[in-house]
């Protein structure tokens, strides 16, 4: 007699939003000196009848939360597990911006990694393009 296999977390989380009845859910990507057109991207995904999660701190401006250099550092480690878990929440990923830095790049390859689909404002960049 076989038995059925337990799902995995991700698959669970799937049903879950199927029975829920949510929307896709899309996170946007990108270097935070895109926050602009990640408003513009937002506002696009939000009315074609998505749910948009994003950066919601531009550490590259100045604010009194992150005015302290050690206090700066931990929060950035905190922020990036953190957009890690926007990742594994969406059903897809959007890259903002025509500039990819290392932060992006390793959120392209995880959200890669997990079977997410990643489309980007400028497909030029995408890392897993080859020129030829």
């Amino acid at each position: 007699m076989s038995y059925p296999q337990p799902l995995a977390p991700e698959e669970k989380l799937a049903d879950a939003k199927k029975l829920l009845g949510l929307p896709r859910i899309v996170v946007i990507c990108g270097s935070t000196r895109f926050m602009t057109e990640m408003n513009e991207a937002d506002l696009r995904e939000t009315k074609a009848g998505k749910i948009v999660v994003k950066p919601g701190c531009d550490m590259k401006s100045p604010h009194e939360l992150w005015s302290d250099p050690v206090e700066a550092e931990a929060l950035k480690v905190r922020l990036d597990d953190l957009h890690r878990a926007k990742i594994r929440l969406a059903d897809e990923v959007l890259v903002v911006g025509d500039y990819i830095g290392d932060s992006t790049r390793a959120e392209i390859a995880y959200a890669r990694s997990l079977g997410k689909p990643v489309r980007f404002t400028h497909p030029e960049v995408d890392p897993d393009v080859r020129i030829r």
